[in-house]
C-alpha cells in the first residue's frame, strides 16, 4: 500500500491511496473522525453493520465515525486500485465553521438510520476530484486556506448528492455513535459474503460470544441459519427475477449451484427450476 497525504492542522486530510494487490481488511472509523472514499481506479466492497456496498470506479462511499467496517478491495484486469480518502476530524470541522454559519444549522431534525452511504458521481464532484489529485501532484500549490476551502467544497458536493437526505443524515450526526442491534445485523448480511468472525467483530463480540449469542437468539449455529435464510430468499426470487437460477444463487451467496440446489430439494421436496416452472404453470 502507498499512501500519500496532505495534512491541514498537522492531521491527515487528504490521502491518496494506491494498492497493487487485492486484499480484504478492517477500516474501523475512530470516534472523532469521518470518512469519505472516492475509488479512481479499481473497486471495493464497503460492509458496516448495515450496509454492503458494492464500489467502482467514479464511485464513492461516506462513513460515519465509531462504525466497525470492513472493505474488499478488488482489482479490474491488471490495473491497480486507487482511491482519494477524506478525512473529517471534528476538531477541524469545528474550525473550519468558527467564525460563520455551518450547512448543517437547522437541519438536526433528520434522523441518522445508517452508518454509510453510497455517493454517485457528478460532473462537478469528479472535477473536484481531479483537482485533488492535482494537488498531489503538485504539493508547493498547497496552503491552509486553500485546503479549508477545498473541504468545504467537498461538504457542498455531498449535500447536494441525489441521496442527499441519507447524506444529511449522516453530515449531522458525524459524531454519534449509532447502535445496531444483534438482529438487525445479521439481517442485514444474511446474504453478504463476509464470514462468521467479521460479523462478530460487527457486533462488537469475540467469536465464541458472538456464537452463544447467536444460539441464544436464534437457537440454531450462524452457518445452518444463514444457509437457511438465503435458501428463502432464493424460493422468494425464482418466480420473481428473470436472472438465471446459478445468478440468483451466487446473488444470495451460495458458492456453487450445486450446493443450493441441494439444500434447495432437502428444504422444498423439489429443484429450484421444478420450483420456478411451479409458478410459471400458474400463470
Amino acid at each position: 500500500m502507498d499512501v500519500k497525504t496532505i495534512e491541514l492542522f498537522g492531521k491527515p486530510l487528504f490521502n491518496l491511496v494506491t494498492m497493487s494487490d487485492p486484499i480484504k481488511m478492517a477500516t474501523s472509523m475512530p470516534e472523532d473522525e469521518a470518512g469519505f472514499v472516492y475509488i479512481l481506479k479499481g473497486g471495493c466492497i464497503n460492509y458496516s453493520e448495515t450496509e454492503e456496498l458494492r464500489l467502482s470506479q467514479k464511485q464513492a462511499v461516506l462513513a460515519k465515525c465509531g462504525n466497525s467496517t470492513f472493505s474488499t478491495i478488488t482489482l479490474e484486469g491488471k490495473t491497480e486500485y486507487q482511491a482519494i480518502v477524506v478525512k473529517f476530524h471534528k476538531d477541524i470541522l469545528e474550525a473550519l465553521y468558527h467564525n460563520s454559519s455551518s450547512p448543517f444549522e437547522g437541519a438536526s431534525s433528520h434522523e441518522l438510520t445508517i452508518n454509510s452511504t453510497k455517493i454517485e458521481s457528478s460532473i462537478l464532484l469528479e472535477q473536484y476530484i481531479n483537482s485533488l489529485v492535482t494537488l498531489f501532484d503538485n504539493p508547493e500549490l498547497t496552503s491552509e486556506e486553500l485546503l479549508k476551502l477545498k473541504l468545504k467544497e467537498l461538504i457542498i458536493h455531498l449535500l447536494n448528492a441525489e441521496n442527499s437526505p441519507q447524506v444529511l443524515g449522516i453530515m449531522t450526526n458525524l459524531y454519534k455513535k449509532k447502535i445496531f442491534d444483534f438482529k438487525e445485523i445479521i439481517n442485514a448480511h444474511i446474504c453478504s459474503s463476509l464470514g462468521i468472525e467479521e460479523l462478530a467483530q460487527l457486533t462488537n463480540q469475540s467469536l465464541s460470544t458472538f456464537k452463544k449469542t447467536f444460539k441464544q437468539i436464534y437457537n440454531d449455529t450462524p452457518n445452518n441459519y444463514l444457509i437457511g435464510k438465503r435458501i428463502e430468499k432464493v424460493a422468494e426470487l425464482l418466480p420473481l427475477s428473470n436472472d438465471s437460477i446459478s445468478n440468483i444463487a451466487y446473488d444470495c451467496e451460495f458458492k456453487t449451484l450445486a450446493h443450493m440446489s441441494r439444500v434447495f430439494k432437502a428444504k422444498y421436496g423439489i429443484s429450484p427450476s421444478e420450483f420456478r416452472l411451479s409458478f410459471s404453470d400458474k400463470q
